[in-house]
């Protein structure tokens, strides 16, 4: 019989754990808001909240819209992606593993007893206590490596540096407003080039390189909100369609510990 995952987010770090699981064989429920904010669209599930579907390499994710349907989905599709953040399915259902891939800095609700196993990604959880175990989601030597006491790394606000650029390579709004693309996620764009607007104000590119990722057109965007990726690497086109190193590492880890966990607990029970 199939385990049953739920994975709460479907961002482009939670779409590496989801690749892994399904094809190691685990049926995903995967839980989202009603507008996701992804900005890496083309490496992540929750693009299918608004197309009903997407897919990601070889990954393909169907929209359930009604709850009630949720088993008859999961017969037919994999994995299933669901607008609940507030996890209501847990009255209708019962999971073998929860992972929380919102990646908020925060414990936004999970709870140890939640599934038979909880694994949490990134900072703002306590192994042990709120889950089995954390993932490590800073890059860097420790990246993905499995915490079964205390905490991963606090959350720097600095994103990760790519050829000597970090804090350039993610933009972030400075306004309110509707956004509109002027260049879309794969483009190459130079410093100082306008490549979207926030109603009438520009957006200009922070350095030269490829977008890898950029907001949904007419997003209703909020300052300080993250909404544009660039990379510098110029050869880089192809990972604007690809699942990252990161993401990848982390959803190794990800299955690494639910195994982990079980050979554990069987031998426990002999």
């Amino acid at each position: 019989m199939h385990k049953i995952c739920l994975i709460r987010g479907a961002g482009d770090i939670a779409t590496g754990t989801i690749q892994k699981l399904v094809r190691a064989g685990f049926k995903c429920v995967v839980t989202e808001v009603s507008n996701p904010s992804s900005i890496r669209r083309n490496v992540s599930l929750s693009e299918a909240v608004y197309d009903s579907k997407a897919k990601v390499e070889d990954i393909e994710a169907v929209l359930c819209d009604d709850l009630e349907k949720i088993n008859e989905y999961l017969e037919k599709y994999n994995p299933v992606v669901i607008v609940d953040p507030n996890l209501s399915i847990l009255n209708k259902m019962k999971f073998d593993v929860i992972v929380d891939a919102i990646l908020a800095k925060k414990n936004t609700g999970l709870r140890k007893n939640m599934a038979d196993i909880t694994i949490a990604l990134g900072p703002g959880f306590e192994a042990g206590v709120d889950c089995d175990v954390v993932i490590e989601t800073m890059r860097g030597h420790d990246l993905a490596r499995i915490i079964e006491n205390g905490f991963a790394q606090k959350n720097t606000k600095i994103p990760g540096n790519i050829n000597g650029y970090s804090i350039e390579r993610v933009i972030y709004s400075e306004f309110d407003g509707k956004f509109t693309h002027i260049k879309n996620i794969s483009d190459v764009v130079q410093k100082g080039q306008v490549i979207a607007k926030i109603d009438n104000h520009n957006v200009y590119a922070t350095l030269d390189g490829v977008i890898r990722g950029m907001i949904r057109e007419n997003f209703d965007v909020t300052k300080g909100l993250k909404i544009i990726d660039i990379d510098p690497r110029y050869e880089e086109v192809k990972n604007s369609f690809t699942i990252s190193d990161k993401a990848r590492a982390i959803g190794g880890a990800v299955l690494e510990a639910i195994m982990m966990l079980e050979y554990r607990r069987n031998n426990n029970a002999k």
